[in-house]
């Protein structure tokens, strides 16, 4: 017993002694389970100190500053919706005039990058700023009442797409905005998921390295507005990815050139039975109700045969080793 204590006494002290940074600290207001919290966090520990943040109106803004604290411990600005782009890119002119090599990021919900503040974005990439933009991803306007955004799934319940006599939730499907993104010729855009931490610090260090614009979009549940326990936000996520309704995937000027491959896909009723947003397809004889289940697995058998996501040998969903990719039919972790 006394070696198992003096043990776990080392392995603290270990810990202790090889502390990461922290870009974002705890006090801030998040709700239990919010992904976009963990989500902020790694991005920060990837990235490093030498940053500075543009950040637009949304979630992270808010449960991050409320006045007069603040959870940042980098330098950080609070952008409107619309515009974090052009501050972004206002931060790396300036930066670069100064001779300055402190690289740029730009933060931004589903909102303030499907929606609001895509104009901006759009002229920061088109221009070739030297810029990271990460969109944190939680599929609706969430800090304003749960409203549907561009991002929200099809069939998703939110107050503005509540299920009724004439719909079974939102009628749209999710904008594809990694593609939209990628069509401006940047050298790197890719996918991941707050389930595979790993994965988000791979990705966001490669992006750092880059010269030019650069793009992440991670998908982060939301307990609030997704309706699910906050202890369950990691399977959540994780279930997004296996089932293949959010393909973890890297591209290079437009060139597919990474993916997580998927060993055994699971039904998408799995991912969709665990949140509240979703439950108008299980409580209804409705037969549209099975209609829209249909189409969503549909939806998730393209994304597999779409982006080869389907690999025969181990991959990360079955193990620790979550991060694994695949490029140019060869694996790498």
């Amino acid at each position: 017993m006394n070696t198992e204590k003096n043990s776990a006494i080392s392995i603290e002290q270990l810990r202790r002694n090889q502390p990461r940074f922290e870009g974002i600290k705890s006090g801030h207001r998040a709700c239990l389970g919010c992904g976009q919290a963990l989500a902020a966090r790694l991005v920060t520990e990837a990235a490093g100190p030498d940053v500075v943040v543009a950040n637009a109106t949304g979630c992270l803004e808010i449960f991050t500053t409320p006045w007069p604290e603040s959870a940042w411990h980098i330098p950080w600005m609070h952008s409107v919706f619309e515009n974090a782009g052009a501050i972004a890119s206002g931060m790396e002119a300036a930066l670069k005039a100064q001779g300055k090599s402190t690289k740029v990021l730009a933060f931004g919900g589903d909102g303030g990058t499907f929606d609001i503040g895509f104009q901006a974005i759009s002229g920061m990439l088109e221009r070739g700023h030297n810029v990271l933009y990460v969109c944190f991803d939680n599929e609706a306007y969430m800090n304003t009442g749960i409203q549907r955004s561009s991002s929200t799934p099809h069939a998703a319940m939110t107050t503005t797409s509540p299920p009724g006599s004439e719909r079974m939730g939102k009628r749209h499907l999710k904008k594809d905005i990694l593609t939209i993104v990628a069509a401006h010729h940047i050298p790197y855009a890719a996918t991941t998921s707050i389930a595979y931490p790993s994965d988000i610090r791979k990705k966001v260090r490669r992006a750092m390295d880059i010269e030019g614009p650069t793009f992440i979009h991670i998908h982060c549940p939301c307990p609030l507005g997704w309706g699910h326990d906050g202890a369950n936000s990691i399977k959540v996520a994780r279930l997004a990815v296996q089932t293949g309704l959010f393909p973890v995937i890297e591209l290079e000027r437009t060139e597919l050139i990474g993916s997580m491959p998927i060993r055994h896909p699971k039904p998408v009723v799995e991912y969709l039975k665990m949140q509240q947003r979703f439950r108008h397809l299980f409580t209804t004889k409705d037969a549209r109700a099975r209609e829209e289940l249909e189409h969503i697995q549909a939806l998730a058998d393209h994304n597999i045969k779409h982006f080869n996501l389907q690999g025969d040998t181990m991959d990360a969903l079955d193990s620790d080793g979550a991060d694994t990719v695949r490029r140019g039919g060869m694996r790498w972790a």
